[in-house]
């Protein structure tokens, strides 16, 4: 799995016109099922996810966790995170998961991220989302499990 995630003073998700999640202080992670992945690449990405240090301490060093400081997390699809872009004009998907493996996995993640992390908000698999977010920093890494 991978995912980018990004630490924002706000996030939210709209499909519809319609505003399906909202964070404030926290993350805001693009997460891509790949074709291989399992449901242990999903505990192991959201651990990392609630856990990577890098929220401001006292002495202003990304030392605390999403956990430490419990901010919001918001968790968006993004399939396109898969793409091969070695070669060429046009991304590759051939290494992203089948639309039926993703969402499944997604869903799996989804269900996790709700029972370990109370109030996390989430896009819509398949939607056509509208994300808008502010990158507090910025700051931004990818992560890959």
């Amino acid at each position: 799995m991978i995912s980018i995630i990004q630490r924002v003073t706000h996030a939210k998700v709209t499909v519809n016109h319609v505003d399906i999640g909202i964070i404030g202080e926290g993350i805001m992670a693009l997460v891509a099922v790949e074709k291989n992945d399992t449901q242990q690449q999903a505990n192991r990405l959201l651990e990392r996810i609630l856990n990577y240090r890098i929220f401001a301490d006292a002495d202003d060093k990304m030392n605390l966790s999403l956990r430490d400081i419990h901010g919001g997390l918001l968790i968006v699809p993004q399939f396109t995170l898969a793409a091969d872009t070695q070669k060429g004009n046009r991304p590759s998907f051939a290494s992203a998961a089948p639309p039926q493996m993703g969402r499944e996995l997604f869903g799996y993640f989804q269900q996790l991220a709700s029972e370990v992390y109370p109030g996390s908000q989430f896009g819509e698999f398949g939607a056509d989302m509208q994300v808008s977010l502010i990158n507090n920093g910025p700051v931004t890494f990818t992560l890959r499990c």
